[in-house]
């Protein structure tokens, strides 16, 4: 037994052990939980380990500089049976209002492990001065937000989470209530827009409006300009947390292996940029059967499955019209610009659905825009709520 465990708290039979980030081992165990806990569900995917280290480390995610977290581990008769994390983003307005944030639970069905699970959850958080409790945040409403509670039936697309059907009823017999449900729209691309729709956009563009792909050559300041636009267009959002610069830096370097400059598509107007829209490879699709492991011949695979075979499915990760353009008949005219821009150009790459997600349920100029073009929630992922 480490020494984590051995400081750890145990109720019933159930044994909570704090993680520390630094703590490698321990860091891996914390990992590994949905590995054994999702082994019998078809529609999970097992996330690449160097991916979620690099999640999980304050020296790489740039969410530690304005965040405190800490994870737990539950551990019954030697065996990790669950885990869950606390946090508190300085930078949400939410924080403000005495709120702080549980993620990354996944546990088995126990409502003894869920319970013990979130109370240390809780305490930490009470400890720290917070009255009320959001999530799941996995660590941030910019990363991947929500538990499914509609939609298990289909694997998860790149960024997105996958949780098993029971999980929404243990966290409900806690006491936790649904605060907000975000949906994940399937669009199916082989279909072209509606002729209302197509006949809008085969009309010549205003004076001063460009539509242009991204421009590797300048990446880091194309990721900066999609940046300001996000930043602008989802300003006053429920929960909304602003990307710093080192949010922008990181993204940036992270996205990049997976960039095409064709499936990456801004607007401008009159100079200045306006929209923009990215379309990512689904990397679940390639790394469905890779145990989480690009060792010994995981990469092989990858960068076959990638370059070569071609992937059928994508997502649609970040999309934002500045607030000044989003009004009326100009914000949808400039939505149905990029999409149609992405979806030529992965039609091209034999793409067939792409995902948009995630849209909050009470966002009804964005839900208005997917389902104008018979795009479909097909998911639902709820952010529960609890008073401390």
């Amino acid at each position: 037994m480490s020494a984590a465990e051995q400081a750890g708290t145990v109720t019933g039979t159930v044994r909570i052990v704090p993680v520390s980030l630094s703590d490698k081992a321990m860091l891996d165990r914390f990992i590994r939980v949905p590995f054994h806990v999702n082994a019998g569900d078809p529609n999970w995917v097992p996330p690449l380990m160097m991916e979620r280290r690099e999640a999980l480390s304050p020296k790489k995610n740039p969410l530690f500089a304005h965040a405190e977290a800490q994870l737990f581990l539950a551990v019954r008769d030697g065996r990790d049976v669950g885990r869950i994390s606390a946090q508190i983003d300085r930078l949400s307005p939410l924080t403000a209002e005495g709120i702080g944030y549980f993620g990354m639970i996944c546990a088995e069905d126990d409502p003894e492990i869920f319970r013990t699970l979130f109370a240390a959850a809780e305490d930490w958080l009470r400890a720290r001065g917070r009255t009320r409790i959001l999530g799941p945040f996995n660590l941030s409403i910019n990363e991947e937000t929500g538990l499914l509670v509609d939609g298990f039936d289909t694997p998860p697309m790149l960024m997105m989470p996958h949780d098993p059907p029971y999980a929404m009823r243990r966290v409900e017999e806690l006491g936790y209530a649904k605060a907000k449900d975000v949906l994940a729209y399937h669009y199916d691309i082989r279909h072209d827009f509606p002729p209302a729709v197509r006949k809008r956009l085969e009309k010549p563009l205003p004076p001063g409006t460009v539509l242009r792909r991204l421009d590797m050559s300048r990446y880091k300041q194309e990721i900066a300009a999609l940046t300001g636009i996000f930043n602008d267009a989802w300003a006053g959002n429920w929960g909304f947390v602003p990307l710093t610069e080192a949010d922008t830096d990181h993204l940036a370097a992270s996205i990049r292996p997976l960039i095409d400059r064709n499936l990456v598509w801004f607007v401008e107007i009159d100079g200045e940029p306006a929209a923009f829209m990215v379309t990512l490879p689904n990397l679940n699709e390639a790394i469905r059967d890779l145990n989480g492991s690009l060792l010994p011949f995981g990469w092989a695979k990858l960068v076959w499955r990638l370059k070569v075979k071609g992937l059928k499915t994508g997502r649609v990760p970040l999309m934002g019209v500045k607030r000044k353009h989003a009004k009326g008949l100009s914000g949808g005219m400039l939505s149905w610009l990029l999409i149609d821009a992405c979806r030529r150009e992965c039609l091209k790459r034999g793409m067939e659905f792409f995902e948009l997600s995630w849209v909050l349920e009470d966002n009804v100029p964005m839900r208005r825009i997917a389902e104008s073009i018979i795009a479909s929630p097909y998911k639902t992922y709820r952010i529960y709520g609890k008073t401390l």
